[in-house]
């Protein structure tokens, strides 16, 4: 049993969970009861908001409270949470089910591709709803909406680069004045009408959707924004743990979400004319000006961490083969996990310039928010019976009960949200199958490349057993040779004797695996076996969250009796290039997709983190 955090460190964790996993949720207030009844669908009577307000009560608590709070947050993978890593420990735990494990890994790869559909989504409607602020302080600045807010988001973008170790010390800080500002302007407007907290008895959502149920499912479908941003309490439990995280949700975040949520609901009671904006109309107009500007830093707040957790799973997804090779960099000596991926910023950046320009506005943009969210908190809960019925083996009584009633919840919300297909709903579907097109077609052209490298390939053991009865010239130093398959020969060592006739006085051939677990220790990195004449088989084993350090991973090998000097080492690599062709592979033009998204991969000795001026590339031909 871990022991207890101290009470500073907790403290420590509880202020940067604040500022890092409940920057999305905590902007919901700008934009979720302004949808619900901004387009005249729901009638704003008193009864409307009443039942309203108790859907919005009784999601936060069954959603995020009960579902992510108190069931999903147990079922971390090794300490880490998040959809890959909900989805690695599914996978394991029905791994003795081939073809309910492929099922289940189709579905998590997909959650994993409208999750970027949400990155694009999120960022857009979350600045684009705290600069909207600027049309209720002054509506002749209705003009000026846009151009601020592609200006903060290409600002935002821009310092992506630098990490978020600079500015994250001050994430925290801002985030908790902004949920005290939306528990402040709440309570000035319940102190007004106290009656309101009559609105957390769940009788008035049930009479709701009792006497007008066309009416309170429409509302549904906004009434989900409030828990948009729920998937970051379980995405970032690696960072923050469970405890800082729930100890957050239920002191401050929690009753300020309700505070606010049940403020606009008083003051729309006294001033039904403030629907077009009520939370910007809650604040005083000397409070307008400022309010906007922490609104804008909360959402730029909101957006940077989704960022930062579109980086990380690019690079998991990197990592278990369902994306090509992207340039990594690392924005922190001390933290491996800070990290800025060019493509992934930039493409993001694009298509959230796309959204704002092609939506407008933040109600357009609720459109497409829902059906994102809600495919994503879908998947979750069917994951998680899986992970409790198979990894912790609960009766299937007790399993089905306990997420049944989730899924039907998520399920109820997604057919809400689906409705709003051509409002804009088709946006982020539209991205996350870009996305999973592209995620299958680099699995399934790799698993292509390695059934035809296995059939040209010759036996390691083999090979050097034929090579050794009449030994070549043997020069001083290592050479590492990176294979992708063990006990097959290498095409670079094949090419090096060809071409050069030598071979190194010691020769290593190392696989480098990626296992569906976040974490493995340095004393599960290196799997040795002797081949003989200096000649040594290694594997190295990595978790998806683990940096793939090969030249650091090699010096474990002393503990093998395998000694290398760094200045005397050589890298050496097949750059293969892929020939389509037709035949019992992809389609042709699937084909062609995966050469060329194999040809613009970044090279394999940068991902590896190999010395650049130690490495030798040679290559090679492979039709697929």
């Amino acid at each position: 049993m871990t022991a207890p955090r101290p009470a500073s460190s907790l403290a420590a964790l509880t202020l940067g969970a604040i500022g890092v996993v409940y920057g999305d949720i905590g902007t919901s207030p700008l934009y979720a009861l302004k949808e619900v009844f901004a387009h005249g669908h729901v009638p704003l009577t008193p009864a409307n908001i009443y039942g309203v307000l108790s859907l919005v009560f009784w999601t936060l608590t069954i959603v995020v409270s009960i579902k992510y709070v108190m069931l999903i947050l147990r079922a971390d993978n090794n300490g880490e949470g998040g959809l890959i890593a909900m989805l690695a420990l599914a996978s394991q735990a029905v791994k003795p089910l081939p073809l309910l494990r492929r099922r289940l890994l189709l579905l998590g790869i997909f959650g994993t591709a409208v999750f970027f559909g949400d990155g694009v989504i999120t960022p857009a409607i979350s600045v684009l709803s705290a600069v909207e602020g600027l049309e209720v302080a002054a509506p002749g600045l209705h003009r000026y909406v846009l151009p601020v807010t592609l200006v903060v988001l290409a600002a935002l973008f821009v310092v992506q680069r630098y990490g978020t170790g600079s500015v994250g010390r001050f994430f925290g800080p801002i985030t908790v004045v902004w949920f005290i500002a939306l528990a402040v302007l709440g309570l000035v407007h319940i102190v007004e009408h106290p009656a309101i907290l009559w609105a957390m008895s769940p009788h008035h959502a049930a009479t709701f959707i009792v006497a007008q149920p066309g009416i309170a499912f429409i509302a549904l479908g906004s009434v989900v924004l409030c828990v948009t941003g729920a998937e970051a309490l379980y995405a970032d439990m690696g960072h923050f743990g469970k405890r800082p995280i729930r100890f957050a949700w239920f002191s401050l975040v929690m009753p300020a979400l309700v505070l606010n949520y049940f403020g606009q609901g008083a003051m729309l009671l006294q001033s039904p004319q403030n629907v077009r904006n009520p939370f910007y109309e809650m604040a005083p107009t000397w409070a307008l000006y400022p309010l906007i500007g922490l609104a804008t830093c909360a959402t730029v707040i909101a957006s940077h961490a989704l960022i930062a957790a579109a980086f990380s799973v690019t690079k998991q997804a990197i990592q278990l083969g369902y994306l090509p090779r992207l340039r990594i960099l690392h924005t922190s000596d001390k933290d491996t996990g800070q990290i800025y991926v060019p493509f992934v910023n930039w493409s993001l950046f694009a298509c959230i310039v796309i959204a704002v320009m092609v939506f407008g506005s933040s109600s357009k943009l609720a459109g497409a928010y829902g059906i994102a969210v809600t495919i994503d908190m879908l998947i979750t809960t069917t994951m998680t019976f899986f992970v409790i019925r198979y990894a912790w083996h609960y009766p299937w009584s007790l399993c089905l009960a306990a997420t049944g009633f989730f899924f039907l919840v998520d399920a109820m919300f997604f057919a809400a949200n689906i409705v709003k297909l051509f409002d804009g709903g088709w946006f982020p579907l539209v991205l996350g199958g870009i996305m999973f097109l592209l995620m299958m077609t680099w699995k399934q052209g790799r698993r292509l490349m390695r059934h035809r490298m296995r059939d040209d390939a010759i036996d390691l053991r083999s090979f050097l057993d034929a090579v050794f009865v009449s030994p070549p010239v043997r020069v001083a130093g290592t050479a590492v040779f990176l294979v992708s398959e063990q006990g097959f020969t290498p095409n670079a060592l094949l090419h090096n004797l060809k071409h050069n006739k030598v071979l190194h006085t010691t020769n290593l051939f190392v696989t480098v695996t990626h296992h569906e677990v976040p974490w493995l220790g340095p004393d599960r990195r290196c799997e040795v076996e002797p081949l003989g004449h200096d000649c040594w088989q290694v594997t190295l084993n990595f978790g998806f969250k683990n940096d793939p350090a090969v030249p650091e991973a090699l010096e474990l090998l002393r503990a093998h009796g395998v000694q290398l000097d760094p200045m005397d080492t050589s890298y050496f690599l097949s750059r293969d290039i892929v020939i389509p062709t037709l035949g019992d592979g992809m389609a042709m033009w699937r084909e062609k997709l995966f050469a060329s998204m194999h040809r613009n991969a970044a090279a394999a000795a940068d991902f590896l983190r190999l010395p650049t001026n130690r490495v030798v590339e040679l290559g090679s031909k492979v039709e697929i």
